[in-house]
């Protein structure tokens, strides 16, 4: 069960946006995350509870941040519901996207479970739903994923394999690389590796 925790910063200008500190494991029936989520001066400041199926859908997620709320699962494409801070208003969606996705790194390795894009094969579509704190509002994105390289790092255990995904918006233009080992990622934009206390779990 790997734990440790990753650094938050804008991928843009660097400002520190906080840390994430996670646990997650794999199981018969899928993929479990849960995080913590903190300020830069270490106030709690939201978490992530995601879990997936065998195939990679979102089973249950349940997001907080500044008081906001939001529960969704894979349901007629994918249905959540989104609670604001007073907890009197709660408003439902639905939308006809495969998955969701945010600023926690859970979703990254959530969204390659899915698509599962092969080496030389060429991008995966795929649309989602997004929410970004501070208010978790819903919005739909499209995006392509293709795996453009795996690299095996020794390490004093297995070897580590880097797989290298390149992730387009396809509204925007916008490309970034996203590096994953297993269960963890070990970079993307706004997202560095600080700790890890065991081997990432590898996906049967």
């Amino acid at each position: 069960m790997p734990r440790g925790h990753y650094s938050l910063h804008d991928p843009h200008d660097h400002t520190p946006l906080g840390e994430e500190h996670f646990h997650c494991a794999t199981g018969p029936s899928g993929w479990r995350y849960v995080s913590q989520i903190t300020t830069p001066s270490g106030d709690h400041a939201g978490s992530v509870d995601l879990t997936l199926d065998e195939l990679g859908r979102p089973l249950r997620l349940e997001l907080h941040a500044g008081g906001w709320q939001v529960r969704g699962a894979a349901l007629d494409g994918v249905t959540w519901v989104r609670t604001d801070p007073t907890g009197e208003h709660a408003t439902e969606g639905n939308v006809p996207a495969h998955a969701f996705t945010g600023a926690s790194p859970a979703f990254l390795i959530a969204t390659a479970r899915l698509l599962r894009p092969a080496p030389g094969a060429g991008a995966v579509r795929t649309r989602l739903v997004a929410f970004t704190p501070p208010v978790l509002a819903p919005r739909t994105l499209d995006q392509s994923w293709a795996l453009v390289s795996s690299t095996a790092h020794a390490t004093d255990n297995a070897p580590l394999i880097d797989d290298a995904y390149q992730v387009n918006d396809l509204e925007t233009g916008e490309q970034h690389t996203v590096h994953l080992a297993g269960d963890v990622v070990l970079a993307a934009p706004g997202i560095e590796l600080e700790s890890l206390d065991s081997p990432p779990s590898t996906f049967p």
